[in-house]
């Protein structure tokens, strides 16, 4: 595996976390690789690695003072193998080609997993739509489809959101692909309810992931109520998963955003979630505001030059970090250890470093990866795609029993994968196996392509 690791990193050298999510599968996969000698001798890893294609493209748009701005614009259609390419944009300054590559890679065995046939891909532009008008966003958006729109369609690649691109985003976006194609169909999901989206969509990231934490504290006859919960981020995946939490009885004392953290002792309950809720989707405020409304809320402002996140630094049980990549390092993983948490389950896309993800399991702390543990978010756009081609939509309750199944299935899943390759109770294993495994015989079964 080392052969193929050095492949990409010589290629794409400046592709860190690209590097590091290949590397992480295939360590994992290892042992399949070596009980399948055909999957070496068809360069699986090799043609794994690649993505099918990458759309690069520029983005010119207007700003309200009547300035033209220029963005790049990204599309991974990593791997169709099992459907069309499907997976979320993503609006933030910091994306990149490697970045996208990493999520996209993910992606696919993510994917896998849900048992829906989907393909892997990612894509977005460094836009920062953040003090942007509803305007200015629009033109964005309209100018951004544009390019996008030749490459998707609800057979070939079906895009959804991520940072950066909520409702308001998705919205703009189908209303220029409906204008171009002038055909309405399922091409991207996260839509509003009365024009094609689902019910639980929103909330499907962050009760997934809950759904799957609790999957694993069963294992152990625990459940969540009780539990001190800590949550990071405060958008979307974060609501909701404190919000499954709360419902389940547990307590949440921390968020967080770019700007910082607030840790509540007390707990953040109902109608303090309702606060963040209007403060973050409506008038796009930053976390410290929380603190200003809730006395007992302690703000701690971020430092980019810092060693460590205070946010991981509380006495805790549970630990849902939902906010970026790399937000948890060793020593974040150390304090999480010492102060007592035993279940780590991750919102966001590979939030530890491998540092920290070593130190987890060298520790036996029920560690969801978040490619099993965040993967309801695209379960129910899977099941949004399905809604749009059957031309009808289901009940909340339908779609969140099916959530609850499918998160059911892929622990399921990981946990016997583990088990059958020698590393029970890996997690890490079990979900890079068990998603590999389907893919590559899916590509072997296609010949050549």
């Amino acid at each position: 595996m080392s052969d193929i690791i050095e492949i990409v990193k010589n290629r794409d050298p400046a592709e860190k976390e690209f590097h590091q999510a290949v590397t992480e599968v295939m360590e994992s996969v290892k042992p399949v690789l070596d009980q399948n000698p055909h999957y070496r001798q068809a360069k699986i890893p090799e043609r794994l690695v690649e993505p099918e294609r990458v759309i690069l493209f520029r983005v010119p748009w207007m700003d309200d003072q009547g300035e033209i701005q220029v963005n790049r614009g990204f599309r991974i259609e990593m791997n169709s193998a099992l459907g069309p390419y499907k997976g979320g944009l993503r609006f933030h300054p910091s994306v990149n080609l490697g970045i996208l590559k990493f999520l996209a890679f993910e992606q696919v065995f993510k994917n896998s997993l849900t048992t829906l046939p989907m393909g892997g891909g990612k894509g977005g532009s460094d836009f920062d739509p953040k003090g942007k008008s509803d305007n200015e966003v629009m033109r964005f958006c309209h100018s951004f489809m544009c390019e996008l729109f030749r490459h998707i369609g609800p057979n070939t690649d079906v895009p959804a959101g991520d940072i950066g691109v909520g409702a308001r985003e998705i919205g703009f976006l189908f209303g220029m692909y409906k204008k171009l194609r002038n055909e309405f169909t399922g091409v991207l999901t996260g839509k509003g309810l009365n024009w094609g989206g689902s019910l639980i969509r929103p909330e499907a990231t962050g009760y997934g992931s809950v759904y799957f934490a609790a999957e694993m504290l069963a294992t152990r006859n625990e459940t969540l109520e009780g539990k001190t919960c800590l949550v990071s981020g405060s958008g979307n995946v974060a609501q909701f998963t404190a919000e499954k939490l709360i419902e389940l009885g547990a307590k949440v004392v921390t968020l967080s955003d770019s700007s910082g953290c607030i840790f509540d002792e007390t707990g953040i309950d109902k109608q303090k979630l309702d606060h963040v809720k209007v403060l973050k989707n409506v008038r796009r405020g930053r976390i410290k505001e929380y603190a200003d409304k809730y006395s007992a809320a302690i703000y701690t402002p971020a430092d980019p030059e810092a060693d460590h996140n205070p946010l991981w630094d509380h006495k805790a049980d549970c630990a849902f970090p939902s906010a970026t990549q790399n937000e948890i390092n060793g020593k974040d993983a150390q304090n999480l250890v010492n102060n007592g948490v035993v279940l780590v389950c991750e919102g966001a896309n590979m939030p530890t470093t491998p540092e920290g993800v070593d130190i987890f399991l060298a520790n036996k702390l029920l560690y969801g990866p978040g490619k099993a543990a965040n993967a309801g978010g695209v379960s129910v756009s899977g099941l949004e795609m399905t809604q749009n081609s059957m031309r009808l939509a289901w009940t909340r309750e339908e779609v969140d029993n099916r959530l609850k199944m499918i998160m059911k299935s892929i622990h399921q899943t990981s946990l016997e994968a583990a088990e059958q390759y020698g590393t029970p109770g890996n997690y890490v294993n079990g979900a890079n196996i068990a998603g590999f495994v389907k893919v590559v015989d899916a590509m072997l079964d296609q010949g050549l392509v």
